[in-house]
């Protein structure tokens, strides 16, 4: 048997094996908001692929051992998972699957070109229970605190206690959906995607990286205090509850839009700050 024919074969039985994990990820993009960016993960990782492609410039020399290797490594990791009832190491254990595939089929010189779009496929993941509990604590004591004081800047005499503002007799609770951590992590993906894609030198990647989170922060804090300023302005309207409840919803719609558009300034004063290094005449 030829060993393409092999390794369609270990493809086919990969995903039979995964569908069950890949039903039970689907599920959770569509019902958690913190993780809805999931969807587009897979279809940007065969974006990625079919971008790359044509960048390979090694003939593929297949590393069997190297990926069967990494193969039962996988399979080892999935049954600790499903011992453990643990979605994020059972969705790991994927990408190492499909990254001992590409070493099947490809070897080495084939995974240097694939590694950007396996890579991403970590976005799709979601966080472990505990680490979401404890991020989203301290992103809701950082939003608290800041947004107090920006409403204070602003002239509200806003005052935090514990994961509330209270601005005269409104009380304003930081719950933990408004934690942040949902743009945290939508925003990162977003800004690992545009490191792969833009052709920059390495400092400007490592500076749009290193600034997806004071982005993200920033907005929700601007959300909050936006949020806050309405319940303060429309205390003593007759229709208070109901423009409430769509002002709170139409700033979470606008997260996205506004952090996206911090990120295009950013690109724009690096494109204008920073310049390139010249090529090297040949």
């Amino acid at each position: 048997m030829r060993p393409p024919l092999i390794s369609w074969i270990v493809a086919a039985l990969i995903g039979w094996a995964y569908f069950p994990t890949i039903r039970d990820l689907f599920q959770r993009w569509m019902s958690d908001p913190q993780y809805s960016h999931g969807i587009l993960v897979p279809v940007f990782s065969l974006y990625l692929l079919y971008r790359n492609c044509d960048r390979a410039k090694e003939p593929a020399r297949p590393a069997p051992w190297l990926g069967y290797g990494l193969l039962f490594a996988a399979l080892g990791c999935r049954a600790v998972a499903a011992m453990l009832f643990f979605l994020p190491l059972d969705a790991f254990s994927l990408i190492l699957c499909l990254t001992g595939l590409v070493l099947v089929i490809g070897g080495v010189p084939v995974l240097r070109w694939t590694w950007p779009a396996l890579a991403f496929l970590l976005f799709m993941i979601p966080l472990p229970y505990q680490v979401e509990r404890m991020m989203g604590a301290e992103l809701q004591t950082i939003a608290t605190r800041c947004s107090t004081f920006l409403l204070q800047t602003l002239g509200q005499p806003a005052v935090a206690e514990g994961n509330r503002i209270l601005i005269n007799e409104v009380k304003l609770g930081v719950v933990e959906a408004c934690s942040g951590l949902r743009m945290l992590m939508t925003f990162a993906a977003f800004c690992v995607a545009a490191v792969l894609l833009l052709e920059r030198h390495w400092f400007v990647k490592a500076l749009i990286l290193v600034s997806a989170a004071p982005i993200a922060l920033f907005t929700n804090i601007l959300r909050i205090t936006a949020t806050g300023l309405f319940h303060v302005g429309l205390q003593n309207s007759s229709m208070k509850e109901s423009v409430l409840g769509f002002i709170h919803d139409f700033n979470g719609w606008m997260m996205m839009p506004v952090g996206l558009g911090f990120l295009v300034v950013e690109l724009w004063m690096f494109k204008h700050l920073l310049l390139e290094p010249p090529e090297h005449a040949t």
